[in-house]
């Protein structure tokens, strides 16, 4: 496939991929495999979430955020590498840095018992924690999280039959899968010069999970790097998310669906005492998943880049390289 070098992150219409007309669902799936060979990324419009889910969720993580640091410090837990709840600024730094990323965030995973009793799954992750402080904060965050899921579903299942496997390839994989759903806040900086000079809300990297959903930002500052060494800003429209490729997926497919390097860059020095807040919702499979290389996408020209594992080891390697896991 010819490279394409994209300016803009390439739109596309969920609504084509589930519309029961084949000739649109084509489109859809090459559509969306042309941008995920090339820039990694895609903006989705007919997501599933609405103007008036989307305005209550940010409301209550910012209710939540605007918290004292001693209060929000009472739903960090130990032992749980961040898996769960809260954790505190400047604790998750990229891989291959030790300076903190200028951030904390919230974690909501998989409700427990939502889980049927048989699967193995309902013993391996951690119940929720939800601040008392807030109380519609659970609502909220486990309602987008059912329908960024249920997205993510659709999602794989295009990208599946891009690949040329069966279109519900992933969805045993994904079914009751450890995704979580990410609030994060960018705190304020007063006094610019009493941080690292190299800090940054969010150091390049790519995400370890199989696709991420975001959600609008409240602020300006993400981009990707395109594959000529360019920074590009990522922005979408009001009524669309992004979706790009994460490292499981680069990694199952042989780097044939990029994974694409990506950062929230420091405002300008007289905003930095400003906020800015995302949602992003980190897809991913269950802890057995086989991310071998897939045969379909090795040969001659593109050899196996990488070794055997599950995502369970992967996703334990990358929380020890991230700095949340000792």
């Amino acid at each position: 496939m010819q490279e394409i070098l994209f300016d803009t992150v390439p739109s596309l219409d969920l609504a084509d991929f589930i519309s029961g007309d084949p000739a649109k669902k084509k489109i859809f799936v090459e559509k969306l495999g042309e941008a995920y060979n090339n820039i990694g990324f895609v903006a989705i419009k007919n997501h599933g979430l609405n103007d008036e889910l989307t305005a209550k969720l940010y409301e209550n993580v910012m209710t939540f955020f605007k918290l004292p640091d001693e209060v929000k410090s009472r739903y960090e837990i130990a032992g749980l590498a961040g898996q769960r709840g809260y954790t505190g600024k400047n604790k998750e730094h990229a891989k291959g840095r030790n300076v903190g990323d200028l951030k904390e965030f919230y974690h909501v995973g998989q409700e427990i018992a939502n889980i049927p009793p048989t699967d193995p799954v309902k013993q391996e992750y951690p119940e929720n924690v939800f601040p008392n402080e807030v109380p519609d904060f659970r609502n909220y965050t486990l309602e987008a999280y059912k329908i960024l899921e249920n997205t993510g579903k659709l999602m794989l299942q295009a990208i599946a039959l891009y690949l040329g496997l069966d279109e519900y390839y992933f969805d045993d994989k994904v079914a009751y899968g450890n995704s979580i759903l990410r609030a994060l806040h960018y705190f304020p900086i007063e006094d610019p010069d009493s941080v690292p000079a190299d800090a940054v809300r969010a150091a390049a990297h790519g995400d370890i999970n199989l696709i991420t959903l975001l959600m609008g930002a409240s602020a300006e500052g993400l981009q990707v790097l395109r594959r000529d060494g360019k920074w590009i800003p990522i922005t979408a429209l009001p009524d669309q998310i992004v979706v790009n490729v994460g490292d499981m997926l680069d990694r199952l497919t042989n780097n044939k669906l990029k994974s694409t390097i990506h950062r929230v860059v420091n405002p300008p020095r007289e905003k930095m005492n400003t906020s800015r807040y995302s949602i992003p919702f980190f897809m991913h499979p269950r802890s057995e998943m086989n991310l071998t290389c897939l045969a379909s996408c090795i040969d001659e020209d593109h050899p196996k880049l990488y070794s055997d594992m599950t995502a369970g080891e992967f996703l334990n390697e990358r929380l020890i390289e991230l700095g949340l896991k000792k």
